[in-house]
C-alpha cells in the first residue's frame, strides 16, 4: 500500500476531510494549500490532524512546489487545488486558467525536477466537464448547444430545440458521455484531465480521475460566495428567509454528501488504478433546485421558496451521474440520503460560533 499522500488544496472542504480519513488509518499525509481568503477568510482556521504536515504555497509557483517535494516525496498525490467558480470563471478566466491548468503543469514539472514519479495521481475533476450533457428524444441521443445569454433572458430554460415532452437529460457517465464544457471552469477541469493523462502515460504511472457532482456538508465555507447552493440555502433558511429559486425551479442537480465523496477518494487511494480510469461520483439521484429548497425550508420551518426566474450565465440545465462504474471499479457506494445530509449540514451550521457575512448575489449553483 502507498502510505504517503500529498493533497494539494488539502486545507479546504474536501481535502481536510480526506486528510482526517487517511490519518485515521495510518497514512503519512502532507497538505499544500495557498489558504486563499475567498475560501478560508482573512483569518484561516485550519482543521487538520496534528500529524499532517501543512505547507503553505501556491501551485502556480514552481519554487513552492520544489520546496514541498524536497521535504516530502509522496507515493500518491491527490490534486484538489483549483479555482471553482462557474460564473466567476467567465469574468476571471486568466485566474482559473492559471490555477487549474498552469498549476497542474507546474506540479508535474516540479515532479520532473525532483526526479520523482508517484505511484498514482488522483484528480478531483468535476461534472461540469460534460456541459449540457447528453439528452434523449425517442431513440435518438444527442448533445444540445450551450444555452446562450439571449435565450436565458427570454426565459427559454431548456436547451434550444427541446421541449419538456420531447427530450430528457441522461445521466452522465465517463465511459459514454462526451465532455462538452460550457464555461471556463469546466474547460480548465477537462484540460487538467488531459494533461495528467498525457504525463502519467509517459511516466508509466497510474491516474484516477473522479468527476464529482455537487458536494455539500459540514466543513463548507460559509463566507465564500462561490461555495455552492446547498450552503447558501441552508444559511438563509436558518435565518428564516424565503429562498429564491432560479429559472423555473426545474434545474436538476446530483447532490452528494462530503463523507461519501471522501470515501470515494479513499477507495481510489486504497485501490490504485491498474490503467487510467475515470468515474463519476454522486448520489446518482436527480433533485431539482426547487425540491432542494423545499426540503431545506421544511427542515428549518422557513417560508415557502419563491421561483424568481433569474439565471446565471454558464450554468447547465441538468446534471446527474451514473454511479455504476464507480461502484464496480472502486467498491464504493454512497450511503447518505439527501435529507440526512441536509440535517447534518444544518446542525453543523447551527453550531458554528463565528459571525458570517451576508451571501453575495454572485453565489452560484455548484463546483
Amino acid at each position: 500500500m502507498s502510505t504517503s499522500v500529498l493533497i494539494t488544496g488539502g486545507a479546504g472542504f474536501i481535502g481536510s476531510a480526506l486528510a482526517r480519513r487517511l490519518v485515521n488509518v495510518g497514512y503519512d499525509v502532507a497538505v499544500m494549500d495557498l489558504l486563499h481568503p475567498q475560501v478560508h477568510g482573512d483569518h484561516p482556521a485550519i482543521e487538520l490532524p496534528p500529524s499532517v504536515r501543512l505547507f503553505t504555497g501556491d501551485v502556480t509557483h514552481g519554487p513552492d512546489l520544489d520546496a514541498v517535494l524536497r521535504l516530502f516525496q509522496p507515493l500518491q498525490i491527490v490534486h484538489l487545488a483549483a479555482e471553482t467558480g462557474t460564473a466567476q470563471s467567465l469574468s476571471e478566466a486568466t485566474r482559473h486558467g492559471s490555477v487549474n491548468v498552469v498549476g497542474t503543469t507546474q506540479l508535474l514539472d516540479a515532479l520532473s525536477r525532483a526526479g520523482h514519479v508517484p505511484d498514482q495521481l488522483v484528480l478531483a475533476s468535476s461534472r461540469a466537464v460534460y456541459g449540457e450533457g447528453a439528452w434523449q428524444c425517442g431513440s435518438q441521443i444527442f448533445y444540445p448547444q450551450p444555452r446562450s445569454h439571449a435565450q436565458l433572458v427570454a426565459g427559454i430554460w431548456d436547451p434550444q430545440g427541446l421541449t419538456e415532452d420531447s427530450a430528457v437529460p441522461l445521466a452522465s457517465c465517463a465511459g459514454r458521455t462526451e465532455p462538452r464544457p460550457t464555461n471556463i471552469y469546466a474547460a480548465t477541469k477537462l484540460a487538467q484531465e488531459h494533461i495528467l493523462a498525457a504525463w502519467t502515460a509517459a511516466h508509466d504511472t497510474n491516474l484516477s480521475v473522479l468527476r464529482l457532482q455537487n458536494v455539500y456538508g459540514p466543513g463548507q465555507s460559509l463566507t465564500n460566495s462561490y461555495t455552492g447552493i446547498v450552503a447558501l440555502f441552508a444559511r438563509l433558511a436558518g435565518e428564516q428567509h424565503a429562498l429564491e429559486v432560479y429559472e423555473d425551479g426545474r434545474i436538476v442537480r446530483d447532490f452528494v454528501y462530503i463523507d461519501d465523496v471522501v470515501e470515494a477518494l479513499f477507495a481510489a487511494i486504497e485501490r490504485p488504478a491498474a490503467q487510467p480510469r475515470c468515474v463519476d461520483i454522486g448520489s446518482g439521484i436527480p433533485t431539482t433546485i426547487h425540491e432542494l429548497a423545499q426540503q431545506i425550508a421544511a427542515i428549518c420551518g422557513a417560508p415557502e421558496p419563491i421561483v424568481v426566474g433569474k439565471f446565471r450565465d454558464g450554468d447547465v440545465r441538468a446534471a446527474r451521474c451514473d454511479i455504476g462504474p464507480a461502484t464496480k471499479e472502486l467498491g464504493w457506494h454512497p450511503k447518505w440520503t439527501l435529507e440526512d445530509g441536509l440535517r447534518a449540514l444544518l446542525d453543523w451550521i447551527g453550531g458554528r460560533s463565528e459571525i458570517v457575512s451576508s451571501i453575495s448575489e454572485k453565489m452560484q449553483f455548484s463546483r
